[in-house]
């Protein structure tokens, strides 16, 4: 089986989306561990942190200025919340395409994990 967010991002697979834009698309996760669980995608498959090059720097700048976005859209702004990227299996990666957590909605602790 291919990618899963790249099935996402074809639309080959429903998901519940809240954004997107020509770099990136965000998507409520489907297991959620804060009131607020966004995935912020780029539409440009990249596996990991560990697999950027500088070229990709422009693409996960807009990544990020979706995810603030999404976080303003869906009212984070007042209260605060997490931006998380999990990079490899033991960090908690379980879907090989780069993908930002937003998460708020929640008073959350630190450190976390």
């Amino acid at each position: 089986m291919g990618c899963l967010f790249c099935s996402v991002l074809e639309k080959k697979i429903p998901a519940d989306v809240v954004y997107e834009d020509e770099h990136a698309v965000a998507f409520r996760d489907i297991r959620p561990v804060a009131p607020t669980h966004v995935l912020v995608v780029p539409r440009k498959h990249i596996a990991a942190i560990h697999d950027l090059t500088e070229a990709d720097a422009p693409l996960m700048g807009r990544v990020m200025l979706a995810a603030r976005t999404v976080a303003h859209k869906e009212g984070l702004e007042p209260t605060g919340y997490r931006l998380v990227i999990n990079d490899g299996d033991a960090a908690g990666q379980t879907v090989h395409h780069i993908h930002v957590h937003i998460l708020g909605g929640r008073n959350l602790t630190w450190p976390p994990g």
